[in-house]
């Protein structure tokens, strides 16, 4: 640490808070920055709706309706409550209910837009909340290493990970979760030191594990991952344990039966109990049950709302030939865009290009120094134990992820925002790592000059240049998450809203075939637009046609809803998976070649009066 003192030597106490309010300031800058310009996609609109104790299903189906009827679930109603919210996330989701409890508070306190509720409001709980993750993870990189520069690096990636920033510009429950990752990952490492140490866990962080467990399943189910990959490691830290103690035991000779001192093993008539039996693992497995009981309580919700639901079939496909090597390819994209993303979604094909070399010429460069920086700490005696315990919450968490891919079909890589359950403990180890390039110890080499402990990489910089480096290309890529270049909106509304304006010089039917109300988000997302824009010339109506067991049902409803209607119009079928129907082929398509917009599948019929 002698290196982190002389370069940040100044002689007042509130230097490390005062630093560390700085990165949580630039932190909730640029998660608070262009907050309302990507519009709402259809998870956010479940929250949206929810979160105010409203419900999907007033919305009529199988008839044209106009936006503003499409758009009343979004209306804050005076006296909606915390039970309608929990009424209807018992109903008609699969979510526990903590966060949208918080964000049916929160969002009170700001007056609705265009008699919607605002869309700022409810991004703005998420984006402090995940702000709040930047002094959390300082405080985890601190206790986990006792280092204060392991923790304002880590707190500096945080601020600016354009990962952090896609979770926290979302009205989403993950940033909460987050914070409940942080604090079970540091009840994990205090456990840990007990472990160690072979001292009693006290009672209260025993309870206060249990509690946070809690209020993570509460906040979003696939935190039992994390609990799942925490379990993997004490079962890990608990088999070599028992192995040291066998060998410790062995060392004394067959013939020694006296009473052990060790405060971990017991004797009664000459009969040796095992270790795990006694602290901390007596108040371990306290833990354990307290936890499994805590998240058994929402074991009936989940599998009332899960069975037979049409949700998670995004998660659920069937893949063949190369498809089976995507969740690998997603699982990188992911892990790098933990770190920096430049604007490789971007409409210019020269920036993506641009954007996607300087990634890989980035990559070749940092991924040397990071590693070493890893593998030094995993060196020192003195953080090896908690630099294992990391990447071993890290590796189990993966692995389950791959698990459930490739052996239960549930592709979890598909969603990068479920990457949360580990995330943090990859920024603790990437401050670890970016801590050992700062200080540039002896035997921390990577330049190509044999001994050097100056220079860092192939380039000759120096290992405190190389941190600002990295640190500067993930500013810059939280700069391209927050202007929508990178982790682009899954739907663009407001780009298809455009296009009908664009194209359609009459009345305009916009149908879609309808299973859950992620479908009715799809549309509420292009009625909302329209309803900002205030554009009275167009008027959309909109068909939600239900779709049963049977595709067939769609078509009927769209062929009897056209029927009814005044000629001429245009009809934009929207993700509209079902046969076409007689109606429709009796109109005229569009032959015009027209761009392809971001979650709206479409084709334009031209109905004119024969």
């Amino acid at each position: 640490m002698h290196l982190y003192n002389r370069y940040f030597a100044i002689p007042h106490r509130w230097f490390h808070p005062l630093l560390c309010l700085i990165l949580f300031l630039i932190g909730l800058c640029l998660r608070l920055a262009n907050l309302t310009g990507k519009p709402p996609w259809t998870d956010e609109f479940s929250t949206l709706v929810f979160s105010l104790g409203n419900s999907f299903l007033p919305v009529p189906l199988d008839q044209a309706i106009a936006p503003d009827i499409l758009l009343q679930p979004l209306q804050p109603q005076p006296g909606a409550n915390i039970s309608d919210v929990w009424t209807r996330l018992s109903s008609e989701t699969n979510h526990p209910p903590l966060y949208f409890f918080l964000a049916h508070w929160w969002m009170q306190l700001f007056p609705p837009q265009n008699s919607l509720v605002s869309l700022w409001g409810a991004r703005s709980l998420a984006a402090i909340f995940g702000a709040a993750s930047v002094p959390a993870i300082y405080a985890l990189g601190w206790l986990t290493f006792r280092s204060r520069l392991v923790g304002h690096l880590a707190a500096a990636i945080m601020a600016v990970s354009p990962y952090a920033i896609f979770l926290a510009q979302e009205a989403r429950h993950y940033t909460l979760a987050i914070l409940w990752v942080i604090a079970s990952l540091a009840c994990l490492v205090v456990v840990t030191r007990h472990i160690q140490n072979r001292s009693q866990l006290p009672i209260w962080i025993a309870l206060a594990w249990v509690g946070i467990n809690a209020l993570g399943m509460a906040t979003h189910y696939f935190f039992a991952l994390t609990l799942c990959a925490e379990a993997l490691v004490l079962i890990v830290l608990a088999w070599h344990q028992s192995q040291e103690e066998a060998g410790e035991q062995g060392s004394r000779g067959a013939g020694e039966h006296k009473k052990s001192f060790s405060p971990l093993l017991s004797y009664q008539k000459g009969r040796k109990f095992s270790p795990l039996f006694f602290l901390p693992w007596r108040r371990i497995y306290a833990v354990a049950a307290g936890t499994f009981v805590a998240s058994a309580v929402w074991l009936p919700m989940f599998l009332h709302n899960s069975y037979g639901s049409k949700l998670t079939d995004w998660i659920q496909q069937p893949r063949e030939g190369f498809a089976w090597l995507s969740p690998v390819f997603q699982a990188l994209a992911a892990w790098i865009t933990m770190l920096y993303l430049l604007p490789v979604e971007a409409p210019q094909l020269a920036i993506v290009i641009v954007s996607g070399l300087a990634m890989l010429v980035f990559l070749i460069w940092a991924a040397p120094i990071l590693v070493r920086g890893f593998k030094t700490q995993l060196q020192q005696p003195e953080n090896q134990l908690m630099t294992r315990v990391l990447s071993g919450v890290i590796v189990g968490a993966i692995a389950l992820f791959f698990i459930f891919t490739y052996f239960l079909n549930i592709d979890l890589t598909r969603g990068a925002r479920y990457n949360f359950v580990y995330f943090p403990a990859v920024i603790v180890l990437l401050g670890a790592s970016l801590a050992v390039c700062w200080q540039s110890p002896q035997g921390f080499t990577l330049s190509a000059v044999e001994g050097s402990t100056e220079k860092v990489g192939r380039w000759g910089i120096n290992g405190k240049k190389a941190v600002v480096l990295i640190w500067l290309m993930g500013f810059f890529s939280a700069v391209t998450v927050v202007s929508n270049l990178g982790y682009q909106k899954y739907y663009r509304p407001d780009l298809f809203l455009q296009l009908i304006q664009k194209t359609s010089q009459v009345p305009v039917l916009i149908a879609t075939t309808q299973i859950t109300h992620v479908q009715i988000g799809e549309m509420m997302g292009i009625a909302r637009e329209l309803k900002i824009q205030n554009n009275s010339s167009l008027s959309p109506l909109f068909l939600l046609a239900h779709q049963d067991q049977n595709p067939q049902t769609s078509t009927t409803v769209l062929e009897n809803t056209l029927k009814t209607l005044p000629q001429p119009f245009d009809l934009w079928l929207v993700n509209f998976h079902a046969p076409i129907a007689e109606e429709v082929k009796k109109c005229v398509p569009e032959t015009q070649s027209l761009p392809a917009v971001n979650g709206y599948e479409y084709k334009i019929y031209h109905c004119n009066q024969n």
